[in-house]
């Protein structure tokens, strides 16, 4: 069977495609050459990771490999399908706008694939949890959104591609005055 030199280019512009996203998950899950903590000045907490790196990782690879598995998915689909399987919050300490060490990987992986694409945009909505002042919780969100923006532009990513905005504590994740709850809410998303 031979192909035309279109089928050609689209196969391989598919496969090096595949490729960047393995690399990038592969950089996410093996850890990272980049110290955050002194780069640019983005904060970063020293802290051992949790549980919600790992199934942000766990969930990336297993998304990733079942899409780029299937020969007959279009290389749309395939980069829709990986780009949503990375990183999508990161969560904050209380009263902290240091990204924790534990996020370092999936930004990471979030990062090459945005310098993969530099028409992708990202938008960073930094949240806090119901407790304290309307405009000091607006404050905070934007900092913590400004955290997250550092620590990627650190990582390469165009700043004409990425907007951090604040919603303080107007759109909660979680109701509940529990620490779980509030845990849940003091976040940045990272969505388009």
């Amino acid at each position: 069977m031979r192909f035309s030199a279109s089928q050609r280019s689209f196969t391989q512009r598919s496969a090096a495609r595949v490729s960047v996203l393995m690399a990038a998950l592969l950089l996410a899950a093996c850890g990272s050459s980049v110290d955050l903590n002194t780069a640019a000045g983005a904060p970063v907490d020293n802290r051992t990771g949790g549980a919600a790196a790992g199934a942000t990782s766990g969930a990336a690879a297993g998304a990733t490999s079942g899409a780029a598995g299937s020969a007959n998915l279009s290389s749309s689909a395939i980069d829709e399908a990986a780009y949503n399987a990375l990183i999508k919050v990161v969560y904050f300490d209380f009263d902290s706008a240091q990204v924790r060490s534990e996020f370092n990987g999936g930004l990471e992986a979030k990062a090459k694939y945005l310098q993969g694409d530099r028409t992708r945009r990202v938008k960073l909505e930094g949240h806090t949890d119901e407790r304290g002042g309307s405009e000091y919780n607006l404050a905070l969100g934007q900092q913590r959104a400004e955290a997250v923006r550092r620590s990627l532009a650190v990582l390469g990513v165009s700043e004409s591609q990425m907007e951090a905005v604040s919603y303080g504590k107007e759109k909660l994740a979680s109701a509940g005055a529990d620490e779980t709850a509030h845990a849940a809410n003091r976040r940045v998303e990272l969505s388009r």
